[in-house]
């Protein structure tokens, strides 16, 4: 076997984790930062500001912007999880149907044999799943939030934790819905090939950075047990 064939065939075999390793890094490092520092992430800073929504929202008895407000973020949810069903129906269609590639094989350098093509096929299937049920998720806590906003003279701590606890939920389930629709965009392109593949990779990991972190805020590096005496303090006025 020639340097060239041998490129070609075992691609997929150092481009593919490589892609997926960087992916994986990035979204471990993320977490780590959203537990420990949450503020210092996009995603903590917006729970945050849900958060005090809520208590705003309860102390005032505004139930009918909570309840309008929180069945757009269903609707939201119930339409990506939707796609992502209706995708998942589609590829088990053709896996049923044939494992060969729907691209022509000339214009993919890399492993074109069947085994491959079906490993994508599981891979994309598997992310489409996964978006599903974190949707699923997301739409059932925020049903749940809803019932809680909507519940005359639910101002009471508990109250207010339990219904800042169920928006927190359904906008985590929604994060990591969309991550795994991230993973799926990378497993599409593996299609093309590998090198579509590690390349969208990249990318993924320099486009997300720019938007998972926050860099312009004092607040950014308060620890996650400074950010809930915030909130007991916040519950107490």
């Amino acid at each position: 076997m020639d340097f060239k064939n041998f490129q070609k065939e075992y691609l997929d075999v150092v481009l593919v984790p490589s892609g997926l390793l960087i992916m994986l890094i990035y979204h471990l490092f993320l977490l780590y930062k959203y537990l420990k520092h949450p503020l210092s992430t996009a995603m903590g800073y917006e729970n945050k500001d849900k958060k005090t929504w809520v208590g705003k929202i309860l102390q005032g008895q505004d139930s009918a912007t909570a309840v309008t407000v929180i069945s757009n973020n269903t609707t939201a949810t119930i339409y990506l999880a939707t796609i992502s069903l209706t995708l998942c129906s589609l590829i088990g269609a053709w896996m049923a149907k044939s494992t060969n590639n729907f691209f022509p094989r000339e214009i993919i350098y890399g492993n074109t044999s069947p085994s491959i093509i079906s490993i994508k096929y599981i891979c994309l299937l598997t992310c489409f799943l996964l978006a599903f049920s974190c949707f699923v998720q997301s739409a059932r806590h925020l049903v749940h939030s809803n019932y809680l906003l909507s519940t005359p003279g639910a101002t009471s701590k508990a109250d207010v934790r339990k219904a800042k606890r169920a928006v927190e939920r359904g906008s985590e389930f929604w994060s990591l819905g969309l991550r795994a629709l991230y993973f799926a965009l990378n497993f599409l392109l593996w299609f093309f090939g590998p090198v579509p593949m590690f390349v969208s990779s990249v990318t993924t990991v320099v486009m997300l950075s720019c938007h998972d972190f926050k860099r312009s805020d004092n607040n950014q590096k308060w620890p996650a047990s400074a950010v809930a005496v915030n909130e007991s303090a916040l519950l107490i006025s």
